[in-house]
């Protein structure tokens, strides 16, 4: 898209233009930086503010824009006040107290997916949900390349958005967080999707109801709508005289798993591939691979090559990544598991019972909601971290549970335990900054603890 042609579309969405708009980007992250380096090619007037007193980008900010003023160390008000536009980065939140004040006062709110949504007319897939999305974006950038068509895939994963209109792609790929919903409006997915909706973030978000409110944004405009049909929450954003597509495990749906001697993933009544061809740990595994197949068949992707990409795929490190076998016990890292959906998916997707190790920092989440899941799949849990002792209170004694002081000591439990035909299951539930430097840290330790282990 042309300059002229974005202009018009910046100033048709938000009466953004280079005569009268003067834009504040709040925050000086990689999605903030990414905005000023696409900002800078324009005639639209800008400038940058951050909290922090020397934000991790600012030297670059300043050696590659040097006439565009920069404020950090806080929020300074007259820097909101001369504002009419507020490109707002997804770590920050809008209840900030000058940001409430500028958005009260009629100071227009958008976000960096507004400016690529309005910078492209390539056709864009759009994917949130609690838990899921990057493996599903991931899947998609795989499947759109070997069906032949350049695939871009970033947002919340990896590249910023803006980032990826370089790359000239004919189809995005994006995740989205519902902190990068939330200040979103122009956005007009070709096909979109609400993979999940379980409890996290609800400290930013008005509960479980506004939490699913900003997830269900990215449904805005005509695309085609794909709709979890296992998930009560994603189903009643359904929307009337739009096209979707729904999917499921459990049922039958317009791409679904159907079990049988040989469990198969199904569109319809065709047959597409056994479900034993993925590569993937876990039924919440098999219904991230149906998302992904209904999103690339509503934007024209043959079915054939994405079967192809999916039997090939090997997941994400961090999430359901089996590490090795020893002794015949199956050791699988899904550190990313940070919140309690993502660990009760990954515990629901186990056929047989497995040994959990678990904890962290919960971030204040009711670890009761955990309990039905590890009374079902689980015959022991291994607790470690800030919130053990929580976690343990609220299984109260329905499994054996351990206490281990870090995770090389959680390993050697667990081997203690283990017999062969078993799997133990890093699946935490919690954060990891309590501990560790981050989830990737935690499963790396994981790893080298599992790896550490005698083999005879």
């Amino acid at each position: 898209m042309n300059t002229n042609a974005l202009l018009s579309s910046l100033d048709t969405h938000f009466k953004l233009n280079p005569a009268d708009a003067r834009l504040l980007i709040v925050g000086l992250g990689a999605t903030g930086y990414s905005a000023a380096q696409f900002l800078q090619k324009t005639p639209i007037k800008f400038a940058v503010i951050d909290s922090r007193s020397h934000p991790p980008l600012i030297d670059s900010l300043r050696e590659q824009m040097p006439d565009v003023a920069v404020f950090c160390g806080g929020f300074d008000q007259s820097a909101f006040d001369v504002a009419t536009h507020l490109l707002v980065s997804p770590g920050v939140s809008l209840n900030e107290k000058a940001i409430h004040k500028a958005m009260q006062a009629g100071v227009t709110v958008m976000s960096d997916i507004d400016l690529f949504a309005c910078a492209t007319d390539k056709p864009i897939i759009a994917i949130t949900g609690s838990n899921g999305k990057s493996t599903v974006t991931t899947m998609l950038g795989d499947m759109g390349q070997a069906a032949g068509v350049k695939t871009a895939i970033g947002g919340n994963l990896g590249t910023p958005a803006l980032d990826l209109l370089q790359q000239e792609a004919d189809l995005y790929v994006l995740e989205l967080s519902s902190f990068q919903l939330e200040r979103t409006t122009a956005l007009n997915a070709k096909a979109a999707t609400v993979l999940n909706v379980t409890p996290d973030h609800l400290d930013r978000h008005d509960g479980m109801e506004g939490y699913a409110q900003e997830k269900q944004r990215i449904f805005r405009g005509d695309g085609a709508m794909i709709l979890n049909a296992d998930d009560p929450l994603v189903m009643v954003m359904q929307a009337e005289h739009r096209t979707t597509y729904s999917f499921s495990t459990e049922q039958n749906a317009d791409f679904y798993l159907h079990r049988g001697e040989q469990d198969q993933l199904m569109f319809g009544q065709q047959a597409l591939m056994n479900a034993s061809e993925l590569r993937l740990e876990g039924t919440h595994n098999i219904a991230n691979a149906l998302a992904a197949l209904a999103l690339g068949h509503a934007v024209g992707l043959d079915l054939t090559a994405m079967c192809k990409a999916l039997a090939k795929f090997k997941g994400l490190a961090h999430r359901m990544q089996k590490v090795a076998e020893v002794k015949g016990v199956s050791w699988v890292n899904d550190s990313k598991a940070t919140n309690i959906g993502a660990c009760v998916a990954a515990l629901q997707g186990y056929q047989h019972k497995v040994i959990l190790i678990a904890g962290g920092d919960s971030k204040g989440a009711d670890m009761q909601e955990l309990v039905p899941a590890v009374q079902a799949k689980t015959k022991a849990v291994i607790v470690m971290g800030k919130d053990a002792e929580l976690i343990s209170a609220a299984i109260d004694g329905c499994v054996p549970v351990y206490f281990a002081d870090n995770m090389k000591q959680a390993v050697a439990i667990a081997a203690e335990h283990a017999i062969a035909g078993d799997s133990v299951l890093l699946s935490p539930a919690c954060a990891s900054l309590d501990q560790y430097k981050s989830y990737a840290d935690r499963g790396n330790k994981f790893a080298e603890a599992v790896l550490g282990l005698p083999t005879c």
